[in-house]
């Protein structure tokens, strides 16, 4: 351990060797010749030990002081040397000053984002307007309320993300499954007729090459006075041949969900081969792309609305699954991995 004069001396020392530095290699050894694991004040603080407990705090303070004030000087010095490598590489003419800047690639909508935004384009241009919820929900909104009780068997198809309180019970909170409890809290706020769709992002516990943990939904809702199901079959076939630019044909094959009564899944012809058959329809000709059905009367009445005197339809689709289609992409996954390669070639365009 050096005494007081003799680390003044040292630090007036490494001051003078850091103002007489001329170039950043130099001046990085002096910093690990100093300041370094093995270096010269930090063998001083490991000195310490063999202090007492009192002499400690007062040799410690005048040790760091010295390394704050030979760092302050070695940033300083680094910060000259920097400036004049600047300053010598555009005297030497090496950096053309007058070259316009490379700037930065611009970037692009998500394919997925593109394809949302197109799918509340067309429902918007239909009257609907877009809805949307929180993301963590209650069992109320998210079951009870669509006519899935606690003891439901539909509740073990949702593989539910449950959120827990701090002592790791069950909080009553969970991820939400679909974007139907977007529809329950605008049902609860108002009284028909409306029109709406409700996309977002739901989370399931599932994942393959054509499931995801998280995707997204768009599920639409339509209650009025004398709604049937050819109102809802003209709304989906007319939506799907808008978003994917072609005539179509649609069936409605009977289904079931808790929420809906009757219930359908919708299939459209096939996007690839026209219906004539291929590997991707199984050589049906035929595409399942979402399910549908009239509201069920339970629903109504879990939210204040007459089921006596209004009817109304509803539908749900994945987004990831249009996309596939309408892309030609095999693999979910591949929306979710951020590599540009795949990302660039939906840089332009719905």
């Amino acid at each position: 351990m050096v005494a007081d004069a003799a680390l003044e001396a040292m630090l007036t020392g490494a001051l003078a060797q850091v103002s007489a530095c001329a170039s950043l290699s130099a001046l990085d050894e002096l910093r690990v010749h100093w300041l370094g694991r093995k270096g010269l004040f930090t063998e001083q603080l490991k000195a310490l030990g063999s202090l007492s407990a009192a002499e400690k705090p007062a040799a410690g303070a005048r040790i760091n002081a010295a390394k704050s004030a030979l760092q302050s000087a070695l940033d300083e010095r680094r910060a000259v040397l920097e400036r004049d490598a600047v300053n010598t590489e555009l005297e030497s003419g090496r950096i053309d000053v007058t070259l316009p800047g490379r700037g930065e690639a611009r970037g692009g909508l998500h394919p997925l984002t593109r394809l949302r935004l197109r799918i509340e384009q067309l429902f918007a241009n239909a009257g609907f307007e877009i809805s949307t919820g929180p993301e963590v929900e209650d069992e109320f909104h998210n079951f009870e309320a669509l006519n899935i009780p606690a003891n439901h068997p539909a509740r073990a198809m949702h593989d539910t993300f449950y959120l827990n309180d701090t002592h790791s019970e069950p909080s009553g909170l969970l991820l939400r499954t679909h974007t139907s409890p977007v529809q329950i809290r605008a049902m609860r706020g108002r009284q028909p007729p409306f029109a709406l769709i409700a996309p977002g992002r739901v989370y399931r516990c599932d994942s393959d090459v054509s499931h995801s943990p998280m995707f997204h939904q768009v599920e639409g809702l339509l209650v009025d006075t004398d709604v049937s199901f050819a109102n809802l079959k003209f709304v989906l076939h007319d939506f799907m041949e808008a978003l994917f630019e072609a005539k179509l044909s649609i069936r409605l094959r009977p289904s079931y969900f808790p929420f809906t009564e009757p219930s359908a899944e919708v299939d459209i012809s096939c996007v690839l081969c026209g219906g004539a058959g291929c590997r991707v329809c199984k050589q049906t000709g035929w595409l399942e792309v979402a399910g549908c059905g009239m509201v069920h009367p339970n629903v109504f009445r879990a939210c204040n609305i007459d089921a006596e005197r209004y009817t109304g339809f509803a539908f749900g689709f994945g987004i990831e699954r249009l996309a596939m289609l309408r892309y030609g992409v095999p693999d979910l996954r591949l929306f979710f991995e951020n590599d540009l390669r795949f990302l660039a070639q939906f840089a332009r365009g719905f």
